[in-house]
């Protein structure tokens, strides 16, 4: 599944990640970066 983008979706996105192995510190840099971006049109 894809993560989604926007701010009030961040934690659910750690969640996704710590999931699938990744370390806490580069789930959270993961799920801060997907949040910065814009929608793309």
């Amino acid at each position: 599944m894809p993560l989604k983008r926007g701010k009030k979706n961040i934690g659910k996105n750690i969640k996704t990640e710590l999931a699938h192995g990744k370390s806490k510190k580069q789930a959270v840099a993961i799920a801060l970066s997907i949040a910065r971006k814009k929608k793309r049109k």
